[in-house]
């Protein structure tokens, strides 16, 4: 639904991608612009969980604006949807809502579930979850259902935690921010070469590279990760699709 990192770019939502299985819709991050993307593929009303890696707005932000449409729908409010997010996402996204402290609680809305390290179900799907490198608490998430495993990185620097997660994992989504032509904090993001390190050590099957900014140099992220990795590996656009 949302591939581009930091802020929306002319083509793409902020991060937000669509796991379905058995018709249970868990949607990993929701990002600054994802909800208007989302509703081209399913109903307004049609998801059934979200995870929130971390707090920052790229990944979390539209859930105030797709409390409005739970909330105030015509036919009545939808109730709580399920959230996985970090400790104190309730309280992240009452603040964003709110107006002076006015009707900024969204617990009618949302029903905020803390995210730690393990394994959780939520529907069909199972969840391992870990914390990877990046300055706020953040989350990595191996979603496996039927045998097959899709692993997402959220934002993460290098990460030995992201490798493990992955070990083996069919499909790694895995973002790459930044490129190795110039100097990039550490411990922040990966550039592509690193993602493709990472699906290496880990035995990945796949390499999807996500979160590229507006600035990025999409053909030298992936050809820094395909030097580094030898799977099939692509940059991903919103609205495509990938069967795990």
């Amino acid at each position: 639904m949302g591939c581009a990192g930091s802020f929306p770019n002319p083509d793409s939502a902020c991060s937000a991608h669509l796991v379905e299985a058995e018709g249970f819709r868990l949607l990993l991050d929701m990002g600054n612009g994802s909800l208007g993307a989302l509703q081209r593929h399913i109903g307004l009303h049609d998801l059934d969980a979200v995870f929130i890696s971390h707090l920052h707005g790229d990944h979390c932000l539209d859930l105030c604006a797709y409390a409005v449409a739970r909330r105030y729908a015509p036919d009545g409010s939808y109730g709580q949807l399920p959230v996985y997010g970090p400790a104190g996402t309730a309280h992240r996204l009452a603040s964003a809502y709110a107006v002076d402290g006015v009707h900024g609680q969204l617990d009618d809305v949302y029903a905020e579930h803390v995210l730690r390290p393990g394994v959780l179900e939520v529907g069909p799907l199972q969840l391992q979850v870990d914390q990877v490198n990046h300055p706020v608490e953040t989350y990595a998430v191996r979603v496996s259902h039927g045998g097959r495993s899709l692993t997402y990185s959220a934002d993460t620097g290098e990460s030995p935690a992201l490798i493990a997660l992955a070990r083996d994992t069919d499909t790694l989504l895995c973002e790459a921010s930044f490129t190795a032509e110039r100097p990039n904090p550490p411990d922040l993001h990966l550039t592509g070469g690193q993602a493709g390190e990472h699906a290496a050590r880990a035995g990945a099957g796949r390499l999807l590279l996500t979160h590229l900014t507006a600035w990025s140099d999409a053909d030298r992220t992936l050809g820094e990760a395909k030097a580094a990795y030898d799977g099939d590996t692509v940059v991903v656009a919103s609205g495509q699709s990938y069967d795990i």
